[in-house]
């Protein structure tokens, strides 16, 4: 939940490798095979617009949201 949150503020750039990074507040995520596992599960993306190749802007898919809205509500 913390990784999306920090999509969610902004804080948050990703690779677009084919196994995806995540980069947060610019330092790389301690927990790669999470930051994995939300990407290809559709919880994050590269942003709209986003070039291909080094870093870019992590913004949340539908689920993504539905998914922080889900444990805010909780």
């Amino acid at each position: 939940m913390a990784m999306l949150r920090a999509v969610a503020q902004q804080r948050a750039e990703m690779s677009t490798s084919c196994e995806p990074d995540l980069f947060i507040d610019g330092f790389a995520c301690c927990d790669q095979m999470t930051a994995h596992a939300l990407a290809k599960g559709g919880y994050l993306r590269p942003a709209a617009g986003s070039a291909p190749g080094g870093r870019v802007p992590a913004e949340l898919t539908e689920a993504g949201a539905a998914a922080l809205a889900i444990t805010a509500a909780a």
